[in-house]
């Protein structure tokens, strides 16, 4: 038996935007600061990140990975599915260039590596025969496991054939060094495979046998009402058990730091500039910020890194949202659930 952690957070959609926006940059004063010399949590981050942007939301959501103080990023694993690096409607890149440049924003070293491209043939295939560069950011996963004098988180964005491959050559290292799996289940409707989960369904199979401990944010899992037929391809939060969110505008970006607009304006934007470290330089972008003022955005992430950092999300007596550290939370704070629900597959 796996004892799994399921996500429930029934938030009001009004609050994405303050909430996206203070997840994103911790110089705002809609996110305050952890106290001073406040032990930092170790965290693996792997992310299906493409370059040009295949969803500019995961380009965002890695802000959060390098910004949120509580966090020590610990490496960065860029997870590559075939059919999206040279498949015959997708030719990506793996997203090399933007962790590159929120390590030039944040004068960073923090280390990426790439998994396999191809899918796993059984849930216990440790891939041996794959390109060697295709396997680096497994054996950085393992190096920083090893190397840790603590237990390391691990978040899963996209598939889990990353920490599938690492599980089935390392199972014991991982018993010993992860803290809990975060993975994040990203788009689905209830008539098909969930998104991340197609990506891989080998790997899911594997992680969830594991034992390991395992938090899972669902997107959704109630049938919707009539009309569904209508309702995008990206799951649209049809029950409040879900870390879905959408942002109605982007238009808040023209508030941040400006290295972080051009970071944000170059992958919306899906630029291939070569320069693209002297592109975090340039002037405001105010025509890619006018467009994305009228973008709307899905969210899925923003919830799995409020529980990661141990922060919360509130609503202050003046009508505000904050995501604040727990111990920063006054008496009139009103706090939104956004609890891990314990249950057993």
């Amino acid at each position: 038996m796996t004892e799994t952690l399921t996500h429930m957070p029934p938030m009001n959609p009004r609050l994405t935007l303050i909430a996206v926006l203070a997840a994103a940059l911790p110089s705002l004063l809609l996110l305050e600061p952890c106290a001073q010399g406040q032990h930092k949590i170790p965290v693996i981050d792997i992310t299906d990140l493409y370059h040009p942007a295949q969803d500019p939301g995961d380009n965002f959501d890695l802000i959060a990975a390098f910004g949120l103080p509580e966090i020590d990023l610990k490496a960065v694993v860029l997870d590559v599915t075939e059919v999206f690096h040279n498949g015959k409607w997708a030719k990506l890149e793996a997203g090399i260039i933007p962790v590159a440049q929120l390590n030039y924003i944040f004068n960073r070293t923090v280390p990426y590596g790439l998994a396999p491209f191809a899918r796993m043939r059984t849930p216990e295939d440790k891939m041996i025969e794959a390109p060697k560069f295709q396997t680096g950011g497994i054996d950085l996963l393992l190096n920083v496991l090893r190397e840790s004098q603590e237990k390391v988180h691990i978040l899963s964005f996209g598939s889990l054939r990353p920490l599938a491959v690492a599980w089935a050559r390392e199972p014991q290292l991982m018993r010993e060094k992860v803290a809990q799996v975060h993975i994040c289940a990203g788009a689905c409707l209830p008539t098909e495979i969930e998104w991340n989960v197609s990506l891989d369904p080998k790997a899911m199979i594997g992680i969830l046998r594991s034992g390991l401990p395992i938090a899972l944010y669902p997107c959704s899992a109630q049938t919707p009402g009539p009309g569904a037929e209508n309702i995008s391809r990206l799951c649209n939060g049809y029950d409040p058990h879900n870390c879905y969110w959408m942002l109605p505008s982007l238009g808040f970006v023209a508030q941040m730091d400006l290295k972080l607009q051009n970071y944000l304006a170059y992958a919306f934007s899906g630029s291939s500039r070569v320069d693209f470290l002297r592109a975090m330089d340039d002037s405001k972008p105010a025509a890619m910020l006018d467009r994305m003022a009228k973008l709307r955005h899905n969210v899925w992430e923003t919830g799995v890194w409020i529980n990661v950092s141990g922060r919360r999300l509130v609503k202050r007596q003046d009508g505000s949202y904050r995501i604040i550290p727990a111990q920063a939370v006054g008496s009139t704070d009103r706090v939104l659930p956004n609890e891990l629900q314990p249950c057993t597959l």
